[in-house]
C-alpha cells in the first residue's frame, strides 16, 4: 500500500516551496475563486493553472488524472444550474469547482505526504489544549483528502467495466463493485497503518 499519495518528483519552484505555504496559498486562492463572478476571469485563472502544471513538469497524464473523476459531475452541475441561474453563472460555478480540484491536485502532485503531514501537524498544535493528538488529526485529514481521488478513480473504473458488460443502467452493478473496492482500499490502508504502529 502506497501512502505517498500521487506525488511526482521534480525540481520546480512549486516542488521546493514549503508544504505549509502551499496549503495556505491553496486556501487563499480557493477563497478568491468564490468571490470571482465572471466566467471569463475564471477562464483566465484556468490558463494560469494550466501554466503552473506545465512549469512543474508533472506530465499531462498526471494532470488529467486529477480532473478526469469530476468531468461528469461538472457537466451535470452545469446542466442543473443553467435553468435556474443562467449559462454565465452556471459556467462560473463549474469553473470554480474544476479550478479548485485542479489546484488541490497540483498541491498533491508536488508535495510529499510526509511534508503535508508535518505542515498540518504544526497548524493543529493548538488542538493539544482540547485533548487531541495533532499528528493523528493531521494523518486523518491527509488520508481523507487522498482517499477522495482514489474513490473517484475507482468509480470511473467501475463505470467503464459496466459499459464493457452492457449494464451501464444498473445501479446495483455500479454500487456493489464500488462499495467492495472502497472496503478493500480501506482494509489495505488499515494494514499499512497497522504495520507502522498506528493501529490503535
Amino acid at each position: 500500500m502506497n501512502l505517498t499519495g500521487a506525488y511526482v518528483p521534480g525540481t520546480s519552484l512549486l516542488h521546493r516551496l514549503p508544504a505549509g505555504a502551499k496549503l495556505a496559498g491553496l486556501a487563499l486562492v480557493c477563497t478568491a475563486l468564490v468571490l470571482i463572478g465572471s466566467p471569463f476571469v475564471l477562464a483566465g485563472v484556468g490558463v494560469v493553472v494550466a501554466g503552473l502544471y506545465a512549469l512543474t513538469g508533472v506530465g499531462a497524464a498526471a494532470a488529467w488524472a486529477q480532473l478526469r473523476p469530476v468531468r461528469w459531475f461538472a457537466l451535470a452541475l452545469f446542466v442543473v444550474q443553467v435553468p435556474f441561474a443562467g449559462p454565465q453563472t452556471a459556467a462560473a460555478t463549474v469553473l470554480r469547482v474544476v479550478l479548485a480540484v485542479a489546484l488541490a491536485g497540483l498541491i498533491t502532485l508536488t508535495t510529499r505526504m510526509s511534508e503535508m503531514l508535518a505542515a498540518l501537524e504544526r497548524c493543529l498544535r493548538p488542538a493539544r489544549f482540547v485533548g487531541l493528538d495533532p499528528f493523528r488529526v493531521s494523518l486523518l485529514l491527509s488520508l481523507t483528502v487522498r482517499s477522495v481521488p482514489v474513490i473517484a478513480a475507482l468509480a470511473v473504473r467501475v463505470r467503464e467495466a459496466q459499459r464493457a458488460r452492457g449494464v451501464e443502467r444498473s445501479m446495483r452493478a455500479f454500487a456493489v463493485p464500488l462499495v467492495v473496492g472502497a472496503l478493500r482500499h480501506a482494509d489495505a490502508l488499515g494494514e499499512a497503518l497497522s504495520a507502522r504502529g498506528l493501529d490503535d
